[in-house]
């Protein structure tokens, strides 16, 4: 008979708390806010509703945690972009693909931005740190826009904000609704020729809109 007494089992309350919000993100992003069920997110968290409840309080909340993570993630990849050593066109290309490209690669973000706009963005508005993630995009494209504008390749005057919206939106409008535009013109942007043509033709339009009247 084993007479060594058993070690107490570890319990590692960062590891647990990461996967409830990675199966979170899976449950919210294919069932919605509503359609999702806290005791399907613990069982595929391999954890318990308790714990849940625990770390994040509500479903609700926990919602709000999986919005939060997603846009840091999102923030913190384009924020890291090394575009110090490109020419501003350049450097503005290698951003906007840079983006496009997170859309396609990540469905479970397009399923999170439609059901949050399902709600009108009410979750969104609670959240104390969603500026913070945002922000630093933001100010990537401002210092691109300046160089461009100080080099003369870019017109001055250009809101930051507006052009990251307008360069998001080129991308998500096709990565998001790829299955629509399929069933309504027949073509299907998923595939990657299809879809390197139209992101040559949005870089296109966007150097045209950015390039000096001079």
């Amino acid at each position: 008979m084993d007479s060594k007494p058993h070690k107490p089992t570890k319990r590692h309350p960062e590891g647990t708390r990461r996967r409830i919000l990675e199966a979170a993100t899976g449950q919210f992003a294919k069932f919605g806010l509503a359609g999702a069920r806290t005791d399907a997110i613990a069982e595929v968290a391999g954890s318990n509703e308790r714990m849940l409840y625990y770390y994040f309080g509500s479903k609700e909340l926990l919602y709000v945690a999986v919005l939060e993570s997603m846009y840091a993630d999102y923030a913190k990849k384009e924020s890291e972009l090394d575009l110090s050593g490109l020419q501003p066109r350049e450097a503005m290309a290698t951003l906007a693909r840079s983006i496009w490209a997170h859309f396609w690669d990540n469905p479970e973000w397009l399923g999170l931005i439609n059901n949050e706009n399902l709600h009108q963005g009410r979750y969104l508005k609670t959240s104390q740190k969603l500026s913070e993630t945002i922000s630093p995009v933001v100010d990537l494209v401002r210092s691109v826009l300046e160089r461009g504008a100080d080099a003369g390749q870019f017109r001055s005057g250009i809101d930051p904000l507006d052009f990251y919206v307008t360069l998001v939106g080129m991308g998500y409008y096709i990565a998001s609704n790829r299955f629509t535009i399929d069933a309504f013109t027949g073509r299907d942007y998923a595939h990657r020729s299809d879809r390197q043509k139209i992101c040559e033709m949005h870089l296109e339009m966007l150097d045209a809109y950015l390039r000096s009247a001079t």
